[in-house]
C-alpha cells in the first residue's frame, strides 16, 4: 500500500463543561485528524497532542508541522503496512503523538482493505468493555458530589478524581463517605506533587482507592517507588510510560503495580500492545487512558481495551460526557460498558456534516519520495 496523499485537518469541539486538572482548564478540545489516501482506500487517525506542551512536550501545531515536513516525506514511495510505519519513522526522534496519529491512519486504511477490525488485529477478546469516567477539579466539594452522583447514576463502573495540592484529602473523603465503599474510586495527580509530599499522599490509604495515578514528575521513578513502598494503595503510572522499555524499567524498580496505557503517549497502538503484553507477562494490570478524543480515537481505544490484560475500567467515557456534537456517531454507555466496534478498521467514520461543522482548517499534502539531501560538515559522534 503506497500513500497518494495525506490530509491534515484541525477540528474544534466545545466541551459540555470545563475540564480542570492540575495542569489547567480546557473548554474546547482542538484536535488534529490525519486522513491517508491510497490506491486501497482511505484511513483516519487522530493526534491527541494538546494546544500547549503541558501534559507532554508535544503540542498540536508542532505535531502538524512535523507530520507535514518530516513524516509524510519519510513514508512517501514506501510499500506500507501498519508494522512498517514505526521503522520508517524511526530516525525521527520523539514526537510519539504525531507518530501515533500517522500509524493509526495507516492501520485504519490497511485494515479496511483487509476487512479486519482493529480489535481483531490487536488481539481483542471482548465485545464490550467496562468504562469509567474522569472528574475534573471542581469549584467546591458540593459541586463535586453533584457531578459524581450524576456519573454514578449513568452507570459508570469507576470514578476517577483529579487532585492537586489543596484539593485531595477533603474531596476524596467526601466522595467516599457520600457514596460508600462499593464505588471503585481512583485519583489522578498529573505530576502535581513532590517527594516532600510523601507522608501527605500516604493518608489517601484511608479511603480504599483502587489506585493513585502519577503523583510525581514523569522521570522520578525513585519517588514513585518510595510512595509504593509506603502505601497500601497501588501506584499507577501514566506520564512516566512512553514505551515498553519505560514500562519494564518502572516495574523492575517497583515504581508502579498498575499501568495506564495511552496510545498517543506511547507512539501508537502497536506499541500500546507491546506494553500490554509486557505488563501481562509480569502480572501487572493495565487500563486505557483518555485524552478527550473524538469518536475516532474513542473507537480505537475501545478496540485496545478489549485485549485480555485490560482488567480495569478505562477512561473511554460516552460521547455525551464531553461533547454535545462529535465528528462521528455518538458512543453510548450501557450498564457501565461500551461496545467495541467490530467493523473493518476503526469501525467508524466521520459524519460529513458534523466533520464540516467542527473543521477549522484543512491541508492536503501530496506524497512524493524525499529528494536526496546532501549533508556536509562533521557528523555527531
Amino acid at each position: 500500500m503506497k500513500l497518494d496523499a495525506v490530509e491534515l485537518r484541525e477540528v474544534a469541539l466545545p466541551l459540555v463543561s470545563p475540564f480542570r486538572t492540575s495542569l489547567g482548564t480546557q473548554t474546547v478540545r482542538n484536535a488534529l485528524l490525519v486522513r491517508v489516501l491510497s490506491e486501497e482506500g482511505e484511513g483516519w487517525g487522530e493526534c491527541v497532542a494538546e494546544d500547549e506542551p503541558s501534559y507532554s512536550p508535544e503540542y498540536l501545531a508542532g505535531a502538524a508541522d512535523v507530520i507535514k515536513r518530516f513524516m509524510i516525506p519519510a513514508l512517501a514511495g514506501l510499500d506500507l503496512d501498519p508494522a512498517a510505519v514505526g521503522p520508517a519513522l524511526g530516525r525521527l526522534r520523539g514526537h510519539p503523538m504525531a507518530k501515533a496519529a500517522v500509524e493509526m491512519a495507516v492501520l485504519d486504511c490497511w485494515l479496511r482493505a483487509h476487512r479486519t477490525s482493529l480489535a481483531a488485529h490487536l488481539g481483542g477478546v471482548r465485545r464490550r468493555v467496562r468504562v469509567g469516567v474522569s472528574v475534573g477539579i471542581a469549584e467546591s466539594v458540593d459541586a463535586l458530589l453533584t457531578t459524581v452522583d450524576r456519573h454514578l447514576s449513568a452507570g459508570y463502573a469507576r470514578i476517577k478524581l483529579k487532585i492537586e495540592p489543596g484539593w485531595d484529602l477533603e474531596p476524596v473523603r467526601a466522595v467516599r463517605e457520600t457514596f460508600g465503599d462499593g464505588v471503585m474510586l481512583t485519583v489522578d495527580a498529573n505530576t502535581a506533587y513532590r517527594l516532600a509530599d510523601l507522608r501527605h499522599l500516604a493518608k489517601l490509604d484511608a479511603y480504599g482507592l483502587a489506585l493513585v495515578e502519577q503523583p510525581f514528575a514523569p522521570g522520578d521513578l525513585h519517588a514513585h517507588a518510595a510512595l509504593a513502598a509506603r502505601m497500601d494503595t497501588p501506584v499507577c503510572l501514566d506520564e512516566s510510560i512512553t514505551s515498553a522499555e519505560d514500562a519494564a524499567e518502572a516495574i523492575r524498580r517497583g515504581a508502579c503495580s498498575i499501568v495506564n496505557i495511552k496510545p498517543g503517549r506511547v507512539g501508537g497502538y502497536l506499541e500500546a500492545r507491546r506494553i500490554h503484553d509486557l505488563a501481562r507477562a509480569n502480572g501487572v494490570p493495565v487500563w486505557c487512558g483518555g485524552m478527550l478524543e473524538t469518536g475516532l480515537g474513542r473507537a480505537a481505544n475501545l478496540a485496545l481495551a478489549s485485549l485480555p490484560g485490560f482488567t480495569l475500567p478505562g477512561d473511554i467515557s460516552a460521547t455525551e460526557r464531553y461533547y454535545h456534537r462529535d465528528i462521528t456517531r455518538p458512543f453510548v454507555l450501557d450498564g457501565g460498558e461500551m461496545a467495541v466496534p467490530d467493523s473493518p478498521g476503526l469501525g467508524v467514520l466521520p459524519e460529513p456534516a458534523d466533520l464540516e461543522a467542527a473543521t477549522t482548517s484543512v491541508e492536503t499534502v501530496r506524497c512524493r519520495p524525499p529528494h536526496h539531501v546532501h549533508r556536509s560538515g562533521a557528523q555527531p559522534s
